[in-house]
């Protein structure tokens, strides 16, 4: 057998594997609804309507920012920035109709109204050491912020827990 009868089988066998993969949901490609709602899904931890939408607008600044990629898997796909797994880990049956709903919303261009330019978060309960954080809105568990010159903080705890601001 030549070195090119070798490689063409090896090369057949790989797209024959990628396609059982594909089909069984690995190395599936996902469109930025499904991207958006994964991040929702997994950093909302599936607590609010309200929390996710504030995740969602903060994907969608990144998105629209020069410091980030371009387009919402990139921007969910980067290393620790999001949670761990966030494109592979499997969503359960029933969190997931809350999250791709809340992503369809921010797909069509809902927005949290108090997340603002804010492009970072984290859990409410994690307290930074920063003076830079700028807390603009707590929701479904997280703390929004804009990273601000210091002596532009003006909020520099999080804020309670506000639920009920995003349409229904």
């Amino acid at each position: 057998m030549t070195t090119g009868t070798v490689r063409l089988r090896l090369a057949i066998c790989a797209g024959l594997a990628l396609t059982t993969l594909t089909g069984c949901g690995i190395f599936k490609r996902q469109g930025p609804e499904e991207c958006l709602a994964r991040a929702m899904y997994f950093e909302s931890n599936r607590s609010s309507r309200d929390g996710m939408i504030a995740v969602g607008t903060v994907v969608m600044n990144r998105v629209q920012s020069p410091q980030y990629p371009d387009t919402v898997c990139a921007v969910v796909g980067q290393k620790n920035q999001f949670a761990s797994g966030v494109l592979s880990k499997r969503m359960d049956d029933r969190g997931a109709p809350l999250a791709q709903a809340a992503a369809r919303a921010v797909m069509r261009g809902e927005r949290h109204p108090l997340v603002g330019r804010a492009e970072f978060f984290h859990a409410a309960s994690y307290r930074a050491g920063y003076d830079n954080m700028h807390y603009v809105v707590t929701a479904g568990g997280n703390a929004f912020y804009e990273r601000r010159k210091s002596h532009l903080v003006t909020q520099p705890v999080p804020l309670t827990n506000m639920e009920g601001l995003t349409g229904r």
